[in-house]
């Protein structure tokens, strides 16, 4: 089953735009990145439970398509989905929309490896996680 989740909801306040008006690429970037802590919870995965188990998630590659303009005062959300589910590391898209109007603003695509927080080093997603994680991830076509 295709899940697209919401993860983030927000307003663009003017001290985040550029001298254009519009929300800054710097912006954009903390919007996703609060945005994707949720996206674990959405499959049951608590952040707390993990960090118990002495692991975290860190980004190994990101890019962001810039689709259309968010202005000052308009409200934003973003939704997420997890797109693969690797050995050490899954991907997602976030995709950032103006609320009202659900015009969409930008994607972000990135990759998350598991990450040991004691060793410092990407480890193997637990069994159960990967399989949490799978449970919502987008079907793709063979």
């Amino acid at each position: 089953m295709d899940q697209w989740f919401d993860l983030y909801r927000n307003i663009v306040m003017p001290a985040q735009c550029d001298i254009y008006g519009h929300l800054n690429v710097r912006n954009y970037a903390a919007f996703f990145d609060d945005a994707g802590w949720h996206l674990p919870a959405m499959a049951g995965i608590k952040l707390a439970e993990l960090r118990a188990r002495g692991l975290g998630t860190v980004a190994a590659t990101l890019a962001i398509d810039f689709h259309h303009e968010i202005r000052a005062g308009e409200l934003a959300l973003i939704r997420g989905a997890i797109t693969r589910v690797g050995t050490k590391s899954f991907s997602h898209e976030m995709r950032l929309y103006e609320a009202d109007s659900m015009t969409h603003c930008a994607t972000q695509k990135a990759v998350e490896v598991c990450f040991d927080t004691a060793r410092r080093q990407g480890v193997a997603l637990p069994g159960d996680v990967k399989e949490k994680l799978q449970a919502i991830a987008l079907q793709r076509a063979p």
